[in-house]
C-alpha cells in the first residue's frame, strides 16, 4: 500500500501539525476557513493529546475530538490521526513510575517534558495500547480519517534506556540471537579483558563502566534498543492494522538519524514520513537532499511525505534566524523533486504557551492571512493543486550509495584509530558531488540487488557482514563500477577484525593490501599527485597500500610513504572497483566523480551552472518530469534537452532555455 493511492486523498499531502487543543473552540472554525483558504487537505492531529484523550487510568475524554473530527470533515479536511503515545500523560509517571526512562548513570528522568517513557515498560506499553485501540475503534469508519500517525519522532530524545526492565530484555534479545553462552562468547571477544560469561545473567547493559566496554556488547545493545523502540511501535501497529486493515499507517523519521536503523523500520510502515530542519542560512540544503533521497529509498523508490519543516524559523538552535522570503517555497519543492509526495509543516497555528512557543507555523501569532509567512503558504498551497500528475511518479537514478546502520554503529564506537572519522561526513562528501553533478542518487543496504545501478559508492564502509563481498563482486564481475574509501572492510558484524591483512574481504576486489594505516591529527595534511599531472591535498587519513593488480591513479606527496598509491582502479571481470585511501579535497572527489560519470554516460537532465539543482520524476506511463531549482541569488539561465515543454507551476511553454528567478522553480513537462 502507498499512502498517494489512498483513494480519501489522490493529491500531493499538504498542512501540518495541528494542536486544537491548545485552543478555545472558536479558533476551530477560524483554522477551517483559513485551511481552505491555503489549499490544505490533511492535518495530523492529536500527537500530544493522550493528557487530553484520558484524564485518568480509566477514563477517557474523547467529546472534544469528536467534534473536531466532525468539523474537519464538514469542512474537506482529511486527518492524519495521532495515537497520541509520544508523550504520556503525569498520572501515568506518579502511578507507574518505572515507566520513566533511566540514564547510563542509573538516573531516571523525570516527567514534564515529553518521550519520557521507556520502550520496554510494560505499563507503558499496556496503557498506550488501550488508548490505542479505543481510538481505533472509535474512529475506524469517520470520513476524516486518513491515515493512522503512531507516536512522534522515535528516539528523539530518549535512544537508550538502562532500567531493570531493559536489562532482562536485553537478556532476551541476545538468547534469540545467539542461541548459546558460548556463541555470544566467541563472537563478543570475551576472552579478552576477561570478560567471558558462563551465564545470562551475568549480563548487563553497557552502561558507566571505568573504561571501554565491549565493542561487541556496544554494538549489539544498540541493536537492541532500535529493537526495542521499534516493538513499541508494531504493539500499536498491530492493533490499528487489525481494525482498520484498509488505512495506511506510519511514524515520522528524522532523516539520517542514527538510533534507529530506518531500513529495518521501513519494512513495517505503508508509507516513510520524516522531518527536516536545515539551518536557514547555511546556503543550499545539499544535506536535506541527500535525506531526501535516503527516505525514498527507505521503500524501494516509493514516495515519501515531508511530515515537519517549519515556514520560518525553530525555536531550539542557539541562535533561530527566518527563512528569507521564498526559501520555504523553494526548498518544499526541493521536498517534491526528490521523491516527496507531500509537503507539511510543523505547525498549523503557532502556540501562545510552551516550549515550543517561538517556533514558526503556518499561521504565525498574528492570527489571520496578512503576515508574510501565510501569504506563502497560501501561495504554495493554491500551487501544489496543479501537480496532482506527479502523485506516485518515481525518481530516475543510475547511481546508488551505500548505507548501513549497523556500519554507522560501528564506525563510531569508542577506541578506534581516529574518532574524527565520522559516517555521515564521509557519506555526505561523495553525495556532494553528485549533487553538484545533478545525477540522482538512490541509498541502498550493502546486501541489495545492485545490478540496475552503474556505479555504486560506498564510502567509509567499515563493518563487511557475512555475503557483502561476494555481492559487491558479483555487481562489479558483471559490468558494475565500485568506489569505496580507506576504513573499509575491516570488520565483521560483531566488530572483529578480518584477518588476512586490510581490507581482507575486498582484496581480490580492490585489487591491494593495505599494510598500514595513518590517521592525521587534527591540521595534518598530505598532499596527492595525479598520474598524468594535478596536485590535491588531503588529511584525516593516509592508508599505505600494496597494489595487488589494482593500478595507481594517484600518489602522496609526502611523508616517508610518498610516491606509494593513494587511489587505486581495479579492473574486475566486466567492471571496475575504484578506492580511495585518504580524504581528498572536494575539488578532486568532484573530478574523480565526475570522470566515472563521463565514463558511465550518466547526465545530468539539463545544462546548469553551479547553484542549479535538476531531478527527473518518471510517471507510471513514462511521462517524465524535470524539476529545475535556482539557488542563487540572481536570474539564472538553464539549458535544456531538445523538445518542447510545459511548466507545471506556471503552465508557459519552454523550450532550448529557461530563465529563473532568484529562488525560482520549474517542472518541466515534456510535450508530445
Amino acid at each position: 500500500m502507498t499512502v498517494s493511492k489512498n483513494v480519501k486523498l489522490p493529491h500531493l499531502f499538504y498542512g501540518g501539525d495541528y494542536n486544537p487543543e491548545q485552543w478555545p473552540e472558536e479558533v476551530w472554525k477560524d483554522d477551517m476557513r483559513l485551511m481552505n483558504k491555503a489549499g490544505v487537505n490533511i492535518v495530523s492531529v492529536g500527537i500530544f493529546s493522550w493528557a487530553a484523550l484520558q484524564p485518568g487510568p480509566e477514563t477517557y475524554d474523547f467529546a472534544w475530538l469528536d467534534r473536531l473530527m466532525d468539523l474537519m470533515a464538514e469542512h474537506g479536511i482529511m486527518a492524519d490521526l495521532a495515537t497520541a503515545t509520544a508523550s504520556p500523560p503525569a498520572w501515568l509517571a506518579k502511578l507507574h513510575p518505572e515507566s520513566l526512562p533511566v540514564d547510563e548513570n542509573g538516573a531516571r528522568y523525570a516527567q514534564g517534558s515529553r518521550q519520557h517513557y521507556c520502550p520496554n515498560s510494560k505499563a507503558f506499553r499496556l496503557y498506550g495500547q488501550r488508548l490505542v485501540r479505543k481510538l481505533a475503534e472509535r474512529y475506524k469508519d469517520h470520513p476524516a480519517l486518513a491515515m493512522w500517525h503512531i507516536n512522534n519522532e522515535y528516539a528523539c530524545h530518549i535512544s537508550q534506556c538502562f532500567c531493570e526492565e531493559c536489562t532482562r530484555e536485553f537478556r532476551v534479545w541476545l538468547q534469540k540471537r545467539y542461541g548459546t553462552i558460548d556463541e555470544l562468547n566467541a563472537r563478543w571477544g570475551t576472552n579478552f579483558w576477561s570478560q567471558k560469561y558462563y551465564d545470562w545473567e551475568e549480563i548487563g547493559l553497557p552502561g558507566k563502566t571505568p573504561t571501554y566496554p565491549n565493542p561487541g556488547q556496544q554494538l549489539d545493545y544498540k541493536r537492541f534498543m532500535s529493537d526495542s523502540l521499534l516493538d513499541a511501535y508494531l504493539g500499536e501497529q498491530r492493533i490499528l492494522k487489525e481494525i482498520t486493515p484498509h488505512l495506511p499507517i506510519m511514524t515520522n523519521f528524522m532523516g539520517a538519524f542514527k538510533p534507529l536503523d530506518h531500513f529495518e523500520w521501513a519494512k513495517h510502515l505503508d508509507v516513510v514520513t520524516w522531518d527536516s530542519y536545515p539551518e536557514p542560512t547555511a546556503g543550499i540544503p545539499v544535506f536535506a537532499a541527500m535525506q531526501h533521497d535516503l527516505m525514498r529509498s527507505l521503500k524501494g523508490g516509493q514516495p515519501f511525505i515531508l511530515m515537519e519543516q517549519v515556514t520560518s524559523q525553530v525555536n531550539w538552535r542557539q541562535q533561530n534566524p527566518l527563512k528569507r522570503p521564498g526559501v520555504m517555497r523553494l526548498w518544499s519543492y526541493q521536498t517534491i523533486a526528490h521523491g516527496g509526495d507531500g509537503v507539511m509543516f510543523f505547525q498549523w497555528r503557532q502556540s501562545q504557551a510552551g516550549a515550543e512557543k517561538f517556533h514558526g507555523a503556518m499561521v504565525t501569532h498574528t492570527g489571520d492571512e496578512n503576515s508574510r509567512i501565510y501569504r506563502e503558504v497560501e501561495q504554495l498551497g493554491q500551487e501544489l493543486k496543479r501537480l496532482d500528475a506527479l502523485v506516485d511518479s518515481r525518481v530516475e537514478a543510475r547511481v546508488a550509495m551505500i548505507f548501513d546502520w549497523h556500519n554507522w554503529w560501528a564506525l563510531e564506537l569508542d577506541s578506534k584509530p581516529s574518532r574524527d572519522i565520522l559516517y555521515l561526513e564521509q557519506v555526505k562528501q561523495y553525495y556532494q558531488a553528485l549533487f553538484e553533478h545533478n545525477v540522482g542518487v538512490d541509498f541502498v543496504q550493502p546486501n541489495a540487488d545492485l545490478s540496475s545501478y552503474k556505479l555504486v559508492i560506498a564510502p567509509a564502509m567499515y563493518m563487511v557482514a557475512p555475503g557483502v563481498a561476494a555481492n559487491l563482486e558479483s555487481y562489479v564481475q558483471n559490468g558494475g563500477t565500485l568506489l569505496t574509501t580507506f576504513f573499509s572492510g575491516i570488520v565483521d558484524e560483531n566488530d572483529r577484525i578480518h584477518l588476512g591483512g586490510y581490507p581482507a574481504p575486498l582484496r581480490k576486489l580492490l585489487g591491494i593490501c593495505v599494510e598500514e594505516f595513518d590517521p592525521m591529527l587534527p591540521g595534518q595534511t598530505n598532499g596527492i599527485s595525479i598520474t598524468g599531472g594535478g596536485e590535491f591535498s588531503c588529511n584525516l587519513w593516509a592508508d599505505i597500500i600494496r597494489l595487488e593488480g589494482a593500478e595507481a591513479l594517484a600518489s602522496f606527496s609526502s611523508d616517508f610513504f610518498a610516491g606509494s598509491p593513494a587511489v587505486t582502479e581495479h579492473t574486475f571481470g566486466s567492471g571496475k572497483a575504484y578506492y580511495v585511501g585518504t580524504q581528498p579535497e572536494a575539488g578532486y572527489i568532484k573530478q574523480l566523480v565526475g570522470g566515472l560519470l563521463a565514463e558511465l554516460e550518466l547526465q545530468a537532465p539539463v545544462t546548469a551552472p553551479a547553484g542549479v539543482e535538476a531531478t527527473v520524476r518518471r510517471s507510471a506511463n513514462g511521462d517524465r518530469y524535470i524539476f529545475v531549482l535556482n539557488h542563487n541569488g540572481q536570474k539564472t539561465s538553464v539549458g535544456l534537452p531538445e523538445g518542447a515543454f510545459v511548466d507545471l507551476i506556471s503552465g508557459r511553454s519552454v523550450d532550448s532555455s529557461l530563465e529563473l528567478d532568484p529562488n525560482g522553480i520549474a517542472i518541466l513537462h515534456l510535450q508530445p
